[in-house]
């Protein structure tokens, strides 16, 4: 198994079905599995994820877990070689998964990857890039530098603006 994609869910359900939606157009021909992990939804959820994706390992937690516990309960019995984890707001581009396991495989030093995000107008995210959100960090941008110098290497150091958008960067977090 190559890919293991990850889903936490919690009373988001029409966020959910269209992320699945995606993530089954995108697991399209790769070796992988999905796994929602259900924190006690009762939005219908769980019932949804039964009928319309039989595919998908579904785990329905009988109590609210947590976040970082419904993503451990699902890495225990994931068999992919590696493991996305993924929110239930996310619409995942059908070939994104392809590529980025070729990156993957092309590069065996990579130990954390995150994609390129964009907003539903096509628009960059500049959360895609993030440094380490130290006291300076913070500092700069509660005070309002790195919104005045988005793209300084000094003030900008939140959402690392100065690093081209379209570009392959070492970051700090993801």
């Amino acid at each position: 198994m190559k890919l293991t994609v990850i889903i936490v869910n919690y009373n988001v359900r029409a966020y959910l079905e269209q992320c699945l939606r995606t993530v089954r157009a995108a697991m399209e021909g790769v070796d992988g599995e999905v796994y929602v992990v259900d924190n006690q939804s009762t939005d219908g959820s769980v019932q949804l994820v039964r009928q319309e994706f039989p595919e998908v390992k579904l785990i329905a937690n009988s109590v609210n877990v947590g976040f970082s516990r419904a993503n451990n309960q699902a890495i225990l019995e994931s068999t992919g070689e590696y493991v996305l984890l993924l929110n239930p707001d996310t619409v995942v581009g059908e070939d994104v998964f392809r590529k980025v396991l070729t990156y993957l495989d092309a590069h065996d030093r990579v130990g954390g990857l995150g994609v390129k995000m964009i907003d539903g107008t096509g628009r960059f995210l500049p959360e895609s890039k993030r440094g380490l959100p130290t006291p300076e960090v913070a500092f700069y941008k509660i005070i309002g530098l790195t919104r005045l110098f988005p793209r300084s290497k000094v003030f900008g150091r939140y959402q690392l603006g100065h690093l081209p958008e379209n570009e392959t960067n070492p970051i700090e977090i993801l």
